[in-house]
């Protein structure tokens, strides 16, 4: 598999890891797109939110849990953060394993005129 984030899993390519688990990785991503931005990944390969099933459900609630430890800790817990998941080509997924990008640090004004 040609997977980039399945490599970091592995080791094979290093990353900053905040966070790391069993079944969970997460680590600061290297574009960031704010102060604080953090890629929060099941080590299981599942290529888009759409691939998840039943057997996934412990995974992704360990995912939830681990975002607002990681918040706390990155202090961006009060102030307030972003959790997106992008899912197939019209949301922007470039890295078909499923993540979460846990963005925060600045007021990251209203999403898509909300």
């Amino acid at each position: 598999m040609d997977c980039i984030f399945c490599k970091i899993v592995e080791g094979s390519i290093p990353s900053k890891k905040v966070f790391e688990n069993e079944r969970i990785l997460a680590f600061h991503d290297i574009q960031p797109a704010a102060p604080v931005h953090v890629l929060i990944i099941p080590k299981k390969h599942i290529p888009t939110m759409n691939d998840v099933t039943g057997e996934d459900d412990a995974v992704m609630a360990e995912i939830f849990a681990a975002s607002r430890q990681i918040a706390k800790e990155l202090g961006v817990d009060e102030s307030g953060y972003r959790l997106i998941n992008n899912c197939n080509p019209d949301s922007g997924q470039i890295v078909y394993h499923l993540h979460f990008h846990l963005v925060g640090g600045r007021n990251l004004g209203p999403l898509l005129g909300s």
